[in-house]
């Protein structure tokens, strides 16, 4: 009885690598294939278990999408139609001209196969590069029978098991990737159209360019406009407080005014001579309790975003193709990924116990498997497909270019964080009354910092302890007096508040968010400005008058609209978000999102076109006027 021959195909060539070699034991034939350098086809056998059994493998990869989706030829040229014709113009799928040689390596390799397994990522573009990669293994072979393997990492004996544990492509998912497909082709092209053509006779600075509208794009340039005005409207207002300080013990101890502060100096005045006609304070409140600093939660991709983007000063687009490196090399699992909490099935001591070798955190490592570790806390999201971002063996520095090393280091130590003890500490809290007002002081001694060994990101500190204050004691404050201070404006917005403000507020997914922020940056819609230097150096987004005028624009055009939100707010995108997930769950198809989601768009497009001049009047304002002002 011949060998079932199985064509398997993962989303890139060294995850196809990887792969091929754990199955093989590294016993297998490199295939190179007509018309791609990078692509490889990778023989050998394998035993998938049952119902497959030992099976004569072809291993090999496409490189990301094999298809794309553009309009007919007939509506390609800028003046080939009327903008809003996009909407409903007919619409072409076919495979990248520089992807043929791929596609065509898939279909004649299906042609000698009795199944084919698909590699791709578990993540919704993954499931859609998978039924991509299905309809040309279909195109050589209508009866192939089309499973997918579901992984995480590229760890032996994970691969492995996901060998042996085949399921079904998840159309659903599919689905919802080719709806936001067609839906990003026709909103963007109409509005960019729209606007390019509109726009462009206003200003020389604009007679070369394209002025491109993406659905994801302008709210984030909105979040970053919204702060920048926030700052420049900002008036600063005097404040008036209350200041007292008491010397204990040869200690200095500052109390603070439950109010904080007013913006009346003559009231501030007269609280403060009541104060000091009472003389004395009186100690209402005296209490000692221990308390935690809780170490972190798994980590997210949203969360290695902000916080590498905070702490490892790399921007969050770099921080992902690090990240997308590392796991490819299998150094760490797939950075895509919602999930805040560990499965139980997974053994972290032996992920932990592979990081002793390291010089910086191998005897933290130890310390934790000789009794330190502790079960990781568990978030409250958990996407079903990917574990939370963790490291799978131990890496030596030398192997890792620099941003490598710091993205991997990261990784490492946020996970041996999760496997530790929350910090522990002691806090005092003193509260007196003075006159009519009340004032308090606090103190803090960190007794065990466990955690805060190894997350370096995390500061903890002990401040000045408190001497002894009894309940009911009086004393008179060694200085009671006012204080004065303005109001200080907010900073501009920066790339990890950016990252928060677009995760709440839906915009984008975990595995998009980096490359939208970079579009509007590549768009000149905002530029990026360093404050600060050393440590404190922090680079803040500001708004190119492009930007500005364009989101004045647009929320120009719907002012006195009702039930019609401006493009540069995230409710839109918010709305057409949660329809992809509706397809994901079976509530919708995927044509009836699509064309709900386009009418949303349609309405504000014909809004933008009535009120056409409104948007010219901000390019002007910005762009003619201001830039001569």
């Amino acid at each position: 009885m011949p060998v079932p021959r199985v064509l398997c195909v993962a989303e890139k060539p060294a995850i196809a690598k990887a792969v091929a070699q754990h199955l093989s034991g590294g016993a297998m034939q490199t295939l190179h294939i007509r018309g791609n350098q990078y692509v490889k086809n990778y023989v050998f056998e394998f035993n998938f278990g049952n119902p497959w059994g030992t099976c004569a493998v072809t291993m090999t990869s496409v490189i990301g999408h094999l298809t794309s989706l553009d309009f007919q030829r007939q509506y390609k040229g800028w003046l080939s139609c009327p903008p809003g014709a996009l909407f409903e113009a007919p619409l072409h799928e076919g495979v990248d001209s520089d992807k043929t040689a791929i596609a065509n390596n898939i279909q004649e390799q299906a042609k000698f196969c009795q199944a084919l397994f698909i590699w791709t990522d578990c993540d919704r573009e993954g499931e859609h590069i998978g039924s991509e990669v299905r309809k040309q293994a279909k195109e050589g072979n209508r009866r192939i029978v089309v499973k997918r393997a579901r992984f995480s990492n590229t760890e032996r004996a994970h691969v492995l098991s996901a060998a042996r544990a085949l399921i079904e492509l998840d159309d659903l998912q599919a689905n919802a990737v080719a709806a936001r497909i067609e839906l990003d082709l026709r909103i963007g092209a109409a509005f960019t159209r729209l606007q390019t053509l509109q726009l462009k006779p206003l200003s020389d600075t604009l007679a070369e360019t394209i002025i491109s509208y993406g659905s994801c794009q302008f709210p984030t340039l909105g979040f970053v406009v919204d702060r920048y005005l926030r700052v420049k409207n900002f008036k600063p207002e005097n404040f008036w407080g209350i200041k007292v300080m008491h010397v204990r013990d040869k200690i200095k101890v500052n109390f603070l005014w439950r109010r904080v502060h007013l913006f009346d100096r003559a009231a501030v005045t007269v609280m403060l001579e009541r104060c000091l006609m009472a003389k004395k304070a009186k100690v209402i409140k005296v209490n000692q309790k221990p308390t935690s600093k809780w170490r972190p939660l798994p980590l997210t991709t949203v969360d290695l975003q902000m916080m590498g983007s905070r702490y490892l000063r790399i921007d969050s687009q770099t921080i992902m193709k690090v990240a997308e490196a590392l796991y490819t090399k299998g150094f760490i699992s797939y950075p895509r990924t919602e999930t805040d909490q560990f499965d139980k099935g997974i053994d972290l001591k032996k992920l932990v116990e592979k990081q002793l070798p390291d010089n910086n955190w191998g005897q933290y490592a130890r310390g934790l498997l000789d009794g330190g570790f502790r079960t990781p806390r568990s978030g409250r999201h958990n996407d079903q497909a990917h574990p939370p971002i963790h490291p799978i063996c131990w890496v030596s520095p030398t192997a890792l270019s620099a941003n490598e090393k710091k993205v991997y280091e990261f990784v490492v130590r946020r996970f041996l964080a999760c496997c530790s003890e929350d910090a522990k500490g002691q806090t005092s809290e003193v509260e007196i009354q003075y006159g009519d007002e009340f004032f308090h002081a606090k103190g803090l001694i960190v007794l065990e910092r466990n955690y805060l060994d190894v997350y370096v990101y995390d500061k903890w500190e002990s401040s000045q302890q408190l001497p002894d204050f009894r309940m009911g004691e009086q004393f008179e404050p060694s200085e009671a007096k006012i204080f004065d201070g303005k109001t200080t404006p907010p900073n501009y917005l920066t790339e990890p508040e950016l990252i928060g403000l677009m995760d709440a507020n839906g915009i984008g997914t975990d595995a998009t968010m980096a490359e939208h922020i970079a579009k509007v940056k590549d768009r000149h819609y905002v530029a990026v400005n360093s404050r600060g230097t050393g440590r404190n150096a922090v680079k803040e987004l500001i708004p190119t008058r492009l930007g500005i005028a364009l989101v004045e624009g647009y929320d120009n055009v719907v002012t006195g609209l009702p039930d019609s939100p401006s493009l540069s707010k995230p409710f839109l995108r918010k709305e057409m978000e949660l329809r992809m997930r509706e397809i994901c769950a079976g509530a919708k198809s995927r044509q009836q999102v699509v064309q709900e989601s386009l009418e949303m768009y349609r309405e504000v497009f014909i809004h933008t076109q009535r009120r056409i001049n409104l948007l010219k009047s901000a390019v002007r304002k910005y762009l003619v006027e201001g830039a001569t002002s």
